[in-house]
């Protein structure tokens, strides 16, 4: 589906995941381009899982591009909160996708909960990447890591969750985090491998 030299169109307006997404793809020669630059319109997700909301905004930009698209629906799991925020990980940052918000909603969830120690405070990043085609064709990966939510949020890198978020093994969060140090371990790194071994065997 993918070829070194050809151009992919990121399925999101969200600069950060763009970025994120532009540079794990670069190193395989492949020219980005962003839904918002396009102009095109942001699909309704109503999927229930992350792989659905994947797959609807993957398919929308393929079809009104004319363009091999890829999405990325991904979010955080609270062990605690019975897996919220979940798929509605954005939702949780109200209509101005405001993340300082979102880690205080989440905060505030978890201290109702009297979640305290890492263990009561366990949580994952999840990312499901979609690349469809025009035509509908469609394949899916799908990404994990594992950690435990500090309070209060440290480091200015990444974006969403990320200054909550403490991976397992390390003692700074993905805020923290230099971003090729996290582009080595995160979900969506993860969920990369496993389509750049599909499509490139690289």
């Amino acid at each position: 589906m993918l070829e070194a030299g050809s151009k992919l169109v990121v399925a999101s307006h969200n600069q950060g995941k763009v970025r994120e997404i532009g540079d794990l793809i670069r190193p395989f020669g492949l020219e980005v381009v962003s839904a918002a630059e396009l102009g095109l319109p942001e699909p309704v997700e109503d999927g229930e899982t992350f792989a659905a909301n994947a797959l609807i905004k993957a398919l929308a930009a393929a079809k009104a591009s004319g363009l091999v698209a890829l999405s990325d629906d991904s979010g955080l799991a609270v062990d605690a909160l019975d897996g919220a925020p979940g798929i509605y990980s954005a939702r949780w940052a109200g209509d101005g996708k405001d993340f300082a918000l979102a880690m205080r909603n989440v905060e505030e969830a978890l201290a109702a909960k009297g979640a305290k120690t890492p263990e009561q405070r366990r949580a994952h990043f999840v990312c499901a990447l979609c690349l469809a085609k025009p035509d509908g064709s469609h394949e899916i990966y799908e990404g994990r890591v594992d950690g435990a939510l500090i309070w209060p949020p440290r480091g200015k890198n990444g974006f969403g969750y990320d200054p909550v978020f403490q991976c397992d093994g390390h003692d700074i969060t993905f805020g923290e985090m230099d971003p090729d140090a996290k582009h080595a371990i995160s979900h969506r790194a993860m969920a990369f491998k496993k389509m750049m071994e599909a499509q490139f065997g690289a």
